[in-house]
C-alpha cells in the first residue's frame, strides 16, 4: 500500500509508513489536497486491490478565484482548510465560512459503529456572501496603469493606488503592482522569482528559504494598507488647510523664495534651487509646491496648531477600513517637535503615513471638510439573497470648513489647468484638483550617508468643485532617469481619470476629442459631404469623380482633433506630402504645422514639447496620413 500511494501521490514511502504505523488513531490523512488525476488513480488502486475497508477518499471544497490576479491584494486567499489568511478572506472569515456538516454516531468498545438508529446527521450551513464597493472597470483601469508605471519607470519596490468616493468613503478600486494569483499564492510572481534566482543563495540553504518567505510575504502584502511612506509634497494640502483654518495665513498672503529657507541653523532647500521669486501668493506657492512657503506658514501656526490639525485629519489613528493589517502613522511626539522638525513636516518629510490614510485625509478636502471612514464591503447577504447588514457612511468629524476646502480645491485645480506642478494630471474637459509629491527615503543611505531612493506620488480629486472621486498613486523607488511625482505618477492619474470619469457619468465640459468616422467609400460625393458636415470636421475632396473610391483616415481610425481633416478621393490620383520636423516644437505649433501640411494628428499628451513623431522627417506619404506626436513637460515640480 505504501509503495503504491507513494508513487501516485509523490510522497516518500517512509513518510506514509510513519503516518500509518506511528499513531493510535483509527484513521490518518495521507494527502489533503490531491488533484483530480491523483484522486482517480487512488480510486483505481483501491478497486483493483479491493482495499475499500483500508483506504478512503473524501471530497472537500476549495476556494477558486475565476479572475486570477484581479483584485488579489484586496481579496486575499485561503489556506488548506479554506480559512481566510489575507485580505477580505481573512477580515470576513467568520462571515463567509458557514458551518461544516457532520455525523454523530455511537461506537462500541472496539471502535466499530453501532446501528444507524444511534446516528444523527447535522447538515452543513452555507456562509453569507459579501458585496463589495469595487467597480470592476475602474479596478481594471487602475491595475493597468500601475503595471505600465512599473515597467516604464523600472520601479524597485512596487506601485500602489486607490480610487475612493469622497463623500461616502467607498473604495472603488485598490491595487498593488505585480499581483499574485490567489489560486496559487505560494508561487512567486515574475519579479519576485527573478530576485530570488539572482540572490546568490543556495536553494537548500536557510538564507534562501528565509529570503523566499520574505519575498512571498511582501508579494501578499496590500501596500496601500500595510506599508508606510513619507508623503512628501502631497501633504502640503493639509499644511495649507491648517494654516487657513487657524487664521495663520490667507491664500492671498505674499511670500518669497530664494531657493531655501533657514531654520534652526539649517538651509532647507526648495525643490527649485533658483527659487520662486518674491511677491507671490500662498495659492501660487501651493501650486508650485514651494517648500519655503510651507515652512513659513507652519512657523506662523506654531507646533501646537500644526500638530492639532495633523491629528484632526486622522493621521494619528487608523482609518478603520475593513481590511486587515492596517499600519499606523509614524510621527514626532509633540514635545519632540523643534523648529527643524516642524519645517520638514510642513512639506511632508521625516514622518510616515499609509497610502489609505493619506487619501482619506485629502478626501476630506475634496468633500467639503468631512473625514469619512473608507470601506470595501457594501453589504452582507445570506444564502437566500436577503440583506444581513448594509454599510452606512461614517463621518468621523468635520476637520475644516467648507469655505477652506473650496479655496484649496480651486487653487489646486488652477494649478492643474494652468502651469502648476501637477499640470500633468490635466484631463481636458474636467476640473481636476491634484498635488504631486517626491519624497526621499531615509531608511536606506549610500556609503556617504545620503538618501538616494525616492518615492513619487500624486493625489487628485474630481470634479474639484463638487463631491466626486479621489485617487492616489504612489511609486516606490522608481529607477528611471526622472523620479518626480509629476512624471512617474501624475500622467497616469490623468490617464486613469480620462477613462473612469466618463464611466461614472461625469460629463466633460468640452466636445469629445475622439470623433468616430464612417466608411464613405462607395458613397456619392454629395452624400459623403453631408455625413461629414454633421460631424463638424473639415474635409477635402481630391479629384472630380462622382463617387468616393478611397478615404484617409480609414474607418478604423479616429480623428483626434476637431480641426483635423478627412480626405476623400474620387479618382485614382493620390496627393502626397512631405513630413516636416516637429520635434522640439510646442504641441500647438506642431499640430498646426502638421494639419496645414495635410496630415491628421494623434496626440500622446496634450501640452508640452514634442519629443517623438511617428513618421520620419522627409518621408513622402499620402495626404491625410496620421502622424502620432508624443509630448513631455520639461519643467518638473515635486
Amino acid at each position: 500500500i505504501c509503495s503504491n500511494l507513494s508513487y501516485i501521490l509523490n510522497i516518500k514511502k517512509d513518510v506514509i509508513k510513519k503516518k500509518i504505523t506511528g499513531t493510535n488513531l483509527l484513521d490518518v490523512t495521507i494527502e489533503k489536497n490531491a488533484d483530480e488525476k491523483e484522486y482517480k488513480s487512488v480510486l483505481e488502486f483501491i478497486k483493483k486491490h479491493s482495499l475499500e475497508d483500508l483506504v478512503f477518499t473524501e471530497a472537500q471544497s476549495k476556494r477558486y478565484y475565476p479572475e486570477g490576479t484581479f483584485l488579489a491584494h484586496v481579496i486575499g486567499f485561503c489556506g488548506s482548510d479554506n480559512q481566510g489568511l489575507y485580505g477580505l478572506e481573512y477580515y470576513y472569515d467568520s462571515t463567509l465560512k458557514g458551518e461544516d456538516g457532520y455525523y454523530l454516531y455511537a461506537k462500541d468498545a472496539n471502535g466499530n459503529a453501532l446501528d444507524t438508529e444511534y446516528s444523527t446527521y447535522v447538515p452543513a450551513k452555507d456562509g453569507n456572501s459579501i458585496i463589495t464597493t469595487i467597480d470592476s472597470f475602474i479596478q481594471a483601469e487602475l491595475e493597468n496603469q500601475l503595471e505600465i508605471i512599473l515597467k516604464s519607470h523600472s520601479v524597485n519596490n512596487r506601485v500602489t493606488g486607490i480610487v475612493m468616493d469622497t463623500e461616502t468613503g467607498a473604495i472603488l478600486a485598490m491595487a498593488t503592482s505585480s499581483p499574485f494569483d490567489p489560486n496559487s499564492p505560494y508561487e512567486l510572481d515574475e519579479i519576485s522569482a527573478s530576485k530570488l534566482a539572482n540572490s546568490g543563495y543556495n536553494a537548500d540553504s536557510e538564507e534562501y528559504k528565509a529570503y523566499k518567505r520574505n519575498l512571498m510575504e511582501t508579494m501578499w502584502a496590500n501596500k496601500a494598507i500595510s506599508e508606510t511612506y513619507e508623503p512628501g509634497s502631497t501633504f502640503k494640502i493639509v499644511t495649507v488647510a491648517a494654516a487657513l483654518s487657524t487664521g495663520s495665513a490667507k491664500m492671498t498672503d505674499k511670500f518669497s523664495c530664494v531657493g531655501f529657507y533657514e531654520v534652526g541653523g539649517w538651509h532647507i532647500k526648495c525643490h527649485k534651487i533658483t527659487g520662486h521669486g518674491s511677491g507671490f501668493s500662498l495659492s501660487y506657492g501651493l501650486q508650485m509646491s514651494c517648500n519655503p512657503t510651507m515652512m513659513q506658514i507652519a512657523e506662523r501656526m506654531g507646533k501646537e496648531n500644526f500638530y492639532d490639525y495633523v491629528e484632526k485629519f486622522g493621521y494619528f489613528e487608523k482609518t478603520g477600513i475593513d481590511l486587515p493589517s492596517e499600519a499606523r502613522t509614524i510621527f514626532h511626539k509633540l514635545e519632540n517637535i523643534g523648529s527643524t522638525e516642524l519645517a520638514t513636516a510642513a512639506f511632508g518629510q521625516r514622518f510616515k503615513v499609509t497610502v489609505i490614510n493619506q487619501l482619506t485625509a485629502i478626501a476630506a478636502v475634496a468633500n467639503g471638510g468631512n473625514l469619512v471612514t473608507p470601506y470595501v464591503v457594501e453589504k452582507v447577504v445570506d444564502p437566500d439573497g436577503n440583506t444581513v447588514s448594509q454599510h452606512e457612511t461614517k463621518i468621523k468629524r468635520r476637520v475644516i470648513s467648507e469655505e477652506v476646502a473650496k479655496e484649496i480645491a480651486a487653487s489646486l485645480e488652477a494649478g492643474v489647468s494652468g502651469d502648476g506642478g501637477a499640470k500633468n494630471a490635466y484631463v481636458e474637459g474636467y476640473k481636476i484638483a491634484a498635488k504631486t509629491g517626491t519624497s526621499q527615503k531615509f531608511d536606506v543611505l549610500d556609503a556617504n550617508g545620503n538618501s538616494y531612493l525616492r518615492i513619487g506620488s500624486t493625489v487628485a480629486f474630481a470634479p474639484s468643485d463638487d463631491k466626486g472621486i479621489a485617487a492616489i498613486i504612489v511609486v516606490d523607488e522608481p529607477t528611471s532617469q526622472v523620479k518626480y511625482g509629476s512624471v512617474v505618477a501624475a500622467p497616469y492619474i490623468s490617464n486613469l481619470f480620462e477613462k473612469i470619469l466618463p464611466h461614472l457619468n461625469y460629463e466633460s465640459s468640452v466636445e469629445k476629442i475622439n470623433i468616430e468616422i464612417k466608411n464613405y467609400v462607395g458613397m456619392s460625393v454629395e452624400d459623403a459631404k453631408n455625413e461629414i458636415e454633421k460631424l463638424g470636421v473639415n474635409f477635402e475632396i481630391i479629384g472630380d469623380g462622382k463617387r468616393v473610391i478611397k478615404q484617409t483616415p480609414e474607418e478604423k481610425n479616429k480623428i483626434m482633433k476637431k480641426n483635423s481633416k478627412i480626405i476623400l478621393y474620387t479618382t485614382d490620383t493620390d496627393e502626397y506630402v512631405k513630413i516636416p520636423s516637429l520635434i522640439g516644437l510646442e504641441i500647438d505649433d506642431a499640430a498646426s504645422i502638421a494639419i496645414n501640411c495635410g496630415l491628421n494628428i494623434m496626440l500622446d499628451g496634450f501640452f508640452g514639447i514634442v519629443t517623438e513623431q511617428s513618421l520620419p522627417v522627409g518621408a513622402i506619404v499620402k495626404r491625410g496620413e496620421v502622424i502620432k506626436l508624443k509630448t513631455l513637460i520639461t519643467d518638473y515640480e515635486d
